[in-house]
């Protein structure tokens, strides 16, 4: 007896001693890289705290047809709703983590019948068996089982818990990364949409060039009728008008391929984009206001997702490193069982239960659970890193988009009085021309140089209103 006890404190201090030895060996913990949130105080040197993105995208855009567009788009753009699902799934991942934390309560039922051979030890004992005088054990044996099983794992380490945060964290994370689609979304909508009005202006401006340039090739016409001008002339006035003619269905097709392209942001089948393009020159790019550097943090949908998955990577970390100590596992069992469904209700001669607790530790080959460990560092760098870029992102885009702004109205200014110059100068020269006291070739190059001149306006003006699209949705806004 005492020999069997010494064994048994032999055993219990063999399995104290493995456990301590499996929680001396944990890896040590590695060096994560702090994240870097500092801003720059101001954009240009401006303090102003008022900023754009605070708006909601139906009041910054005030065109009605390009908020119908956004609005059905939001309702039925593929990409988007394939998001929406994503954000269910995240959803349901922190679901399953929280239940991993909580006792799992199984109930069985069960009926079976077992013939065991009369010339085996079992056999031959229960042959001898009476369960009571007069009544022996059944044979064939029948057996009915009505139970509730029991299991749980003591969350001793935080390591379900910290498992069923980061699967939060990840969930708010993808919410913000359904934000940050959306402000691309209403930006390309509408970047399309004013591309779009762009291309209409120039295919008009096309439409009256082509007009000047037949009416000044009847002048020319004329003018060698009174041999004043060779057919050289004609030919050359002749191509300047053909070569327009072919580009309207350049600019047509543009015209039919933007008009799908904004068909499917929006999620339907190709058919005409309401809009009124002759307002198009007209339109005044609505002031900006860009707040301070700081605001992007909050403002960003980017950055929050990023933020979002930097706490959840350190949350896998404690978790992975939580997988190297013990885990204790307890399990019970209350039921009933009987070889007779009639004895099921007796009590307690029919009532079964059970209690059960254990240690587990890895001990040897932990190569995988150091790997895990490993890489959940790792991950936690990138997310440093990636929460860095975001905002790094950001900056330079408002810094740039303000730039453009600036630039681009600059230059529209600039433009507008060079198409105004091109034009009286087109009536110049075709006045000299008819009073022979220019070349016929002046007449063609003034008239070329005032169409390039008109497009390359419209092409500032769609850059204006580009800007402005691009800064609103690098200051945040656009999802709200």
């Amino acid at each position: 007896m005492i020999t069997m006890r010494t064994n048994r404190f032999n055993y219990i201090g063999v399995g104290c001693l493995c456990f301590i030895l499996a929680a001396c060996s944990i890896p040590p913990t590695l060096t994560s890289r702090k994240e870097n949130n500092a801003m720059p105080m101001s954009f240009r040197n401006s303090l102003d705290t008022v900023n754009t993105a605070k708006l909601k995208w139906k009041d910054f855009f005030t065109d009605p047809n390009l908020v119908a567009l956004i609005d059905t788009a939001l309702a039925g753009n593929q990409e988007l709703n394939i998001m929406l699902q994503e954000i269910n799934i995240a959803k349901n991942e922190v679901r399953a983590r929280k239940g991993e934390y909580l006792p799992f309560v199984d109930l069985q039922a069960g009926a079976g019948l077992e013939k065991t051979p009369r010339y085996t030890r079992d056999g031959s004992v229960d042959a001898n068996q009476q369960i009571e005088p007069g009544k022996e054990f059944p044979d064939p044996l029948s057996n009915f089982l009505l139970a509730a099983n029991v299991s749980w794992q003591a969350d001793i380490w935080r390591k379900l818990r910290n498992a069923k945060k980061s699967a939060m964290l990840r969930y708010l994370a993808s919410t913000e990364g359904k934000n940050f689609m959306v402000t691309h979304l209403v930006a390309e909508i509408a970047n399309s949409y004013f591309e779009l009005m762009a291309l209409d202006n120039q295919l008009e401006i096309l439409k009256q060039n082509i007009q000047i340039q037949q009416n000044a090739l009847a002048i020319v016409r004329q003018e060698k009728e009174a041999a004043k001008v060779t057919e050289l002339a004609v030919r050359r006035f002749e191509a300047e008008v053909l070569k327009n003619q072919s580009r309207q269905f350049h600019t047509l097709q543009d015209i039919t391929e933007t008009e799908n392209r904004i068909n499917f942001l929006v999620g339907r089948f190709p058919k005409p984009i309401v809009r009124n393009s002759q307002t198009f020159a007209d339109l005044i790019p609505a002031k900006i206001y860009a707040g301070i550097p700081s605001q992007l943090l909050a403002n960003r949908p980017d950055i929050h997702q990023a933020e979002l998955t930097l706490a959840a990577s350190k949350l896998d970390v404690a978790v992975a490193r939580a997988n190297f100590y013990p885990s204790l596992t307890i399990s019970a069992t209350l039921g009933l069982e009987a070889f007779n469904a009639a004895y099921l209700i007796s009590k307690p001669e029919s009532m079964l239960y059970t209690l059960a607790g254990g240690l587990t530790a890895p001990l040897i080959n932990r190569n995988a659970i150091k790997a895990f460990y490993y890489n959940a560092n790792a991950k936690q760098i990138q997310a440093v890193y990636n929460y860095e870029r975001a905002i790094l992102t950001a900056f330079i885009e408002v810094t740039n988009q303000l730039a453009n702004i600036d630039n681009m109205k600059s230059s529209y200014d600039l433009r507008t009085l060079q198409v105004q110059a091109l034009n009286e100068s087109i009536t110049i020269s075709t006045s000299l021309f008819k009073s022979a006291r220019a070349d016929y070739m002046e007449v063609l190059l003034t008239q070329r140089d005032a169409v390039e001149a008109k497009f390359e306006l419209i092409e500032t003006k769609k850059a204006q209103m580009h800007a402005m699209v691009n800064i609103y949705q690098s200051l945040g806004g656009g999802w709200k």
